[in-house]
């Protein structure tokens, strides 16, 4: 079943990013499907699945091999936008394990440049990239606590007091009901506990909203959405989302 937001629900103006409070800090989401902290000066992304096309190209299911370089230039432009300090990638940061292996030269050299950009830049496991990777800078953790908010791949992990989780995993997606029809486009979804960005990768893809693990991490009255459209965000409560519960 397709998640449909309907648009007499949209409770921001259509601004190129939305506000989202969680845990007492302001996080801001960006319509291209990255999340900024103005405390920390941190960029945070989720699944950018690098090499997926030829990871499906290996089982003779080819896609135009071009969705690395699409993701980081879309990456660099986020990074040159905020100029962050730190940058966050939680969790499958590359498709499968020897994904790293297959980096082009070029991928890879514009990959190394966008790292140098920041001072401290974290790779967060994930279930497709488990182990550390291989041939790039910076760091890579389980996961990483700033202040009260926890960043992991995977929602639905331990939290203890007033903490709260920023992770990625699942690529929340919604369908959009405008005047000119209908689009299917990534979303944050959050609550005042956690907060699950989109897939920030060319070829990652979404999953509905109205899918059976979203309704097993949020409340039925507690779900918002942040749905980033084409130019602008639009900010809807769960009660507005069309098969949700």
């Amino acid at each position: 079943m397709s998640a449909w937001l309907n648009q007499s629900a949209v409770a921001n103006d259509g601004e190129t990013s939305a506000a989202i409070d969680i845990a007492g800090e302001t996080l801001i989401a960006d319509r291209c499907g990255a999340l900024y902290w103005p405390g920390t000066s941190t960029l945070i992304v989720a699944d950018l699945h690098l090499e997926k096309g030829s990871s499906f190209a290996r089982f003779r299911n080819h896609l135009p091999p071009y969705d690395t370089a699409a993701t980081l230039r879309q990456l660099g432009s986020v990074i040159a936008a905020y100029r962050p300090i730190r940058l966050i990638a939680l969790g499958d940061s590359v498709h499968d394990r020897s994904a790293w292996d297959r980096l082009g030269d070029a991928d890879r050299a514009t990959l190394a440049m966008l790292c140098g950009e920041v001072d401290d830049w974290v790779w967060i496991a994930g279930n497709h990239d488990p182990e550390p990777p291989v041939g790039v800078p910076g760091r890579s953790a389980e996961e990483l606590v700033i202040g009260s908010l926890v960043f992991r791949h995977e929602p639905g992990g331990y939290l203890s007091g007033d903490q709260a989780e920023v992770a990625g995993h699942l690529h929340p997606a919604a369908r959009v009901i405008g005047k000119g029809g209908s689009a299917r486009r990534p979303a944050f979804a959050h609550d005042a506990q956690r907060l699950i960005l989109p897939a920030f990768g060319a070829y990652a893809g979404g999953l509905c909203l109205s899918a059976a693990p979203f309704r097993s991490l949020f409340g039925k009255t507690s779900l918002r959405a942040c749905v980033c459209g084409r130019t602008r965000v639009f900010t809807v409560p769960g009660s507005r989302i069309l098969g949700w519960r």
